[in-house]
């Protein structure tokens, strides 16, 4: 197989990480751009010289020189896209978070099935040199059981408005936008166990404080401070089947000091940190140890963690190889998201 001819279905913000990921990918070649404002399409198209722009991803689909998408579209459109995708015989690397609900992420995990094309789910802090490392450390029974872990995405002002604010498209706030890597993030380093219960609470409480002045944020494309139905903040107990749990919680506006992403792991032999950097914790000879890994980045390097997840997907579909972040993952995430919306607005514990 020569390079894999690749077309990118929305051409927002994100997408521009998938066409540098891209560019920089011998194995690549970049076909075909989609996105409903054709305008936006066209300027991607000339921007890193695809050959084709659509308007419709149906259009896109019926072209059968393309070998593969990436989906950046709105989360509620991810399932339709990514079902007439796979049927199309197209393999497909699908933004984070896979769908809006557990229903749908069930019937792409049976379509990626029958179709027995590449998915692989746009988990991107699975990706990160840190996290690869320290999963290394984690394989090796250097941490023993990992029986608990707290994970913090806190944005005190945040909310990025537009398509992020609006419900309907998003799916949610904080905890399904970026709640939702570091959860799956605890949960691949914790050896992803199948989760039993989640306890969660959800906050509508500051808005998208649209009214702070002094003080800049990122803003969706589509910016508009009128409109904000999502949650302000989130939090969650989940516990698993193999008795590990995940404290977690999520904000896009919240009275916080700073801006915060804290990740931690705990287990029988050791623990880690892998954000704000990585460190591992030890014990040797009856003294604790604080070990500070010497690497180019102790940190989540988005732009190195986006060409290592892309060259990752080039990779699984030129070697016919399952993805570290296959469909049911995605499944399992959805699952857990959902289970902390649903005990939010019902004010109990969701079992599985």
């Amino acid at each position: 197989m020569g390079k894999i001819k690749v077309g990118v279905i929305g051409a927002g913000s994100i997408s521009e990480m998938h066409f540098e990921s891209y560019k920089n990918n011998d194995d690549v070649e970049i076909y075909a751009v989609c996105d409903m404002n054709e305008q936006r399409a066209n300027e991607k198209a000339e921007k890193y010289g695809a050959k084709k722009h659509y308007k419709n991803y149906q259009d896109l689909l019926a072209d059968s020189e393309i070998d593969a998408v990436s989906i950046c579209t709105w989360n509620n459109t991810h399932a339709e896209i990514t079902i007439a995708s796979l049927e199309a015989g197209k393999h497909v690397l699908v933004e984070k978070p896979l769908t809006t609900t557990v229903e749908k992420a069930k019937q792409i995990e049976e379509t990626v099935n029958k179709s027995g094309k590449i998915l692989q789910v746009g988990f991107v802090r699975r990706f990160a040199s840190n996290t690869q490392i320290l999963k290394k450390f984690i394989d090796n029974g250097e941490l023993g059981e990992i029986y608990y872990a707290k994970a913090s995405c806190i944005r005190r002002l945040g909310n990025p408005g537009g398509w992020f604010a609006d419900i309907e498209r998003s799916g949610g706030g904080p905890l399904i936008d970026i709640g939702v890597h570091i959860i799956d993030l605890c949960w691949y380093l914790m050896g992803r166990p199948k989760v039993k219960s989640v306890t969660g609470n959800t906050y509508h409480k500051l808005g998208n404080r649209s009214n702070v002045e002094n003080l800049s944020f990122y803003k969706a494309a589509d910016y508009n401070s009128s409109k904000n139905n999502v949650e302000d903040s989130a939090n969650a107990l989940i516990r698993f089947e193999n008795g590990a749990s995940l404290f977690v919680d999520a904000s896009f506006s919240l009275h916080a000091r700073k801006d915060e992403t804290s990740i931690k792991l705990y287990g029988e032999k050791g623990g880690a940190e892998i954000e704000p950097s990585l460190e591992i914790v030890s014990e040797k000879f009856n003294t604790i140890l604080n070990v500070t890994p010497q690497v180019d980045s102790l940190t989540f390097n988005f732009n190195q963690a986006f060409e290592s997840e892309v060259s990752h997907f080039v990779e699984c579909v030129l070697e016919n190889k399952v993805p570290i972040s296959p469909v049911e993952d995605g499944v399992e995430i959805m699952k857990i998201l959902c289970g902390i919306y649903e005990s939010s607005e019902k004010g109990i514990e969701v079992t599985f």
